[in-house]
């Protein structure tokens, strides 16, 4: 049986792409957008051995199958192929033509970007400190050069916030920053925690339009030393921060805020409510948490699935959870939850950016990290912004409040945080002279009188390199 009926079985013979194998067989829409070539018989190995995602991502990582045209578009195809139900009959008598049982005696080692757990690697206690450091290591130090294409001059590796629908990245991400800042009620003289800070994107933007004195903190050596090198070329070393730590080992306490933006997806279930309450621990009273992460829509699948691609090669031991559990959980450790929304559809629109940057970035991609990583990233970003899509996941941000002994919040009757309300209140208090820019915040500059109204608070802060 040629490959190109195989594919006919599980696909039908109507699907919308176009497939070619390296028997010279052929098979769905010629001339369509999309072209999936099976390059040799590993593939196939591939694919009996694990048949489903893993099978298939091994052998696109391993450069055993390609993928012709856009990713996202090739996905979206494919998995409306996927109404064929086989049998275990019809999945045997497959087997038998593409080779028998022997594609099944020799297993093909899975490509070397996939995590393997074992002693010298990924070892230990799941979520314990050094099996979180190696899973950290393992995505976020694969080459700052790298990320610097795939995210653009933000370094941003979060959802961003869209103001609107023709906005850049760039200008999404600052708007994202500024969300947070505005949530949490920056001013200058703050203190801001920020946990898990990637290359120090909120740390920056706190400081920097809003005189905020922040320090973050991330478990990825190189997004410390990029982070650092950031604030010292701004100019901003007496005001931020970026240290190689667990957030688990701050000692500073008494912060007036805390930003956990894309934290909590690596803490794992067990360890919630201790994070949780470490985070609450750090806060004044009347201090605010913004949280943002991942989640799941529901609390009916499990948190982790163990032989899943997205655990197997792009975030190990990550865990996601649905936004009510993690609400009640907020609440049981003591934080009052004030406000909540999803940014699903921005997050989407973020992975499409990011992937567009890969694309323009190709070759010099895959010079940097190799080809195997290179479509690691290929196809997870598509994949996942199709999980946005269609609602497989999303990204909730929840605002917690540690409340005064006697029940005090000192939020404002109504969120002040949104552009048309900061707006109305800097008009009231201001005049119509708004419009006029003022300098930003910088730590050499000697400042009297009130704080600097921040440009950001009236839209996203230009993006700087």
């Amino acid at each position: 049986m040629a490959l190109a009926e195989v594919f006919e079985a599980f696909a039908g013979p109507d699907a919308p792409v176009e497939f070619a194998a390296y028997d010279g067989s052929h098979a769905g829409l010629a001339g369509a957008p999309v072209k999936i070539t099976v390059r040799s018989p590993v593939a196939v190995a591939y694919l009996a051995q694990a048949p489903g995602a893993l099978g298939l991502a091994r052998a696109y990582v391993a450069g055993q199958l390609d993928v012709e045209g856009d990713m996202y578009e090739a996905l979206s195809r494919m998995t409306k192929t996927h109404s064929i139900s086989l049998g275990p009959a019809d999945k045997w008598r497959l087997l038998q033509a593409l080779g028998g049982p022997k594609l099944l005696l020799h297993r093909m080692p899975p490509p070397p970007q996939e995590v393997r757990i074992s002693r010298r690697w990924l070892a230990g206690r799941r979520h314990s400190k050094n099996r979180d450091a190696n899973a950290i290591s393992h995505h976020y130090d694969v080459s700052n050069r790298f990320y610097e294409w795939v995210l653009g001059p933000s370094m941003a590796y979060t959802c961003a916030c869209y103001p609107r629908e023709d906005a850049t990245l760039e200008e999404a991400q600052a708007a994202k920053f500024d969300l947070v800042a505005r949530k949490l009620g920056l001013h200058e003289g703050m203190r801001l925690l920020d946990v898990g800070c990637g290359w120090g994107g909120m740390v920056l933007h706190a400081a920097r339009e809003y005189g905020v004195k922040a320090l973050g903190v991330t478990l990825s050596a190189q997004q410390a030393a990029w982070g650092q090198a950031a604030i010292e070329r701004e100019g901003l070393s007496g005001l931020a921060e970026v240290r190689h730590l667990d957030y688990r080992d701050v000692p500073e306490t008494g912060f007036d805020a805390v930003s956990s933006i894309g934290l909590t997806e690596h803490i794992g279930k067990q360890n919630l409510p201790a994070y949780f309450s470490f985070l609450l621990g750090k806060l004044k009273l009347g201090g605010r948490l913004l949280n943002h992460c991942i989640t799941r829509p529901d609390n009916t699948e499990p948190a982790i699935r163990m032989r899943g691609f997205i655990n197997r090669y792009v975030f190990p031991d990550g865990e996601l959870e649905g936004p009510g559990y993690l609400i009640s959980l907020m609440h049981d450790t003591g934080f009052e939850v004030r406000h909540e929304e999803n940014l699903r559809e921005h997050y989407a629109k973020t992975l499409a950016a990011w992937g567009a940057n890969l694309d323009a970035h190709w070759d010099e991609a895959v010079a940097e990290v190799g080809q195997g990583t290179a479509r690691v990233w290929r196809l997870y970003m598509a994949g996942s912004r199709l999980g946005f899509d269609r609602n497989h996941i999303e990204l909730h941000q929840v605002l917690g409040v540690k409340l005064q002994p006697d029940g005090t919040s000192g939020m404002p009757l109504r969120p002040d945080w949104e552009i048309p309300r900061v707006l109305a209140r800097l008009l009231i208090r201001n005049g119509p002279w708004l419009s006029a820019r003022r300098p930003r915040h910088r730590a050499s500059a000697g400042r009297t009188g009130p704080p600097a109204c921040p440009p950001a608070r009236l839209g996203p802060a230009r993006p700087r390199r």
